[in-house]
């Protein structure tokens, strides 16, 4: 028997190759930050985005985007739940994922902000709350916005010159301030 099944040594080989790349780039472990003051990349990229996976609202995140003038200036990151994906104790690796997604952001996109957008009847949410909850919807709202805030003060702890916004989705499409 051999150390290593043949079939996985061209995903070994990217993925070695792609961690290099990172850190010949300085995109990873103590590369410096560049001042929220710099000039945006060529891609033009004004903030990360937090959305949860759901399937429903994947177009509809993307109509909102692009109806504030940002269609293709943002960055995208994607966790169940959203904001509470950050927190999730089952998932310890998620939050870590974040963060890495929102120090690389700076570094090769200079955001100056986060957007998170979680959304009403999330499922994540009704695992780590219960069903109940989305039936009330001042419930609901109370505690996307316990969380929401949680992350939003979690960002400013990390990030002080980062703006958050904190928002929420119906499955209409709306969108609410929170």
């Amino acid at each position: 028997m051999t150390c290593c099944n043949s079939s996985h040594w061209p995903r070994r080989r990217f993925l070695v190759q792609v961690g290099a790349g990172l850190a010949g780039w300085g995109l990873l472990h103590g590369a410096p930050a560049r001042a929220h003051g710099a000039p945006a990349s060529a891609h033009g990229t004004e903030a990360l985005l937090l959305t949860c996976m759901d399937y429903r609202l994947t177009d509809d995140v993307a109509r909102y985007m692009a109806g504030r003038g940002m269609a293709e200036k943002y960055d995208h990151v994607i966790l169940a739940g959203a904001s509470l994906g950050v927190f999730m104790a089952d998932y310890p690796a998620w939050a870590q994922t974040f963060w890495d997604h929102v120090d690389v952001a700076i570094r090769l996109h200079a955001i100056n902000s986060v957007i998170i957008l979680d959304h009403r009847d999330c499922g994540a949410y009704k695992l780590a709350h219960g069903a109940a909850h989305a039936e009330n919807r001042a419930e609901e709202t109370r505690l996307h916005a316990a969380t929401l805030h949680k992350l939003r003060d979690a960002i400013a702890a990390r990030h002080a010159a980062l703006k958050v916004e904190t928002l929420l989705m119906a499955l209409d499409g709306s969108v609410e301030a929170v």
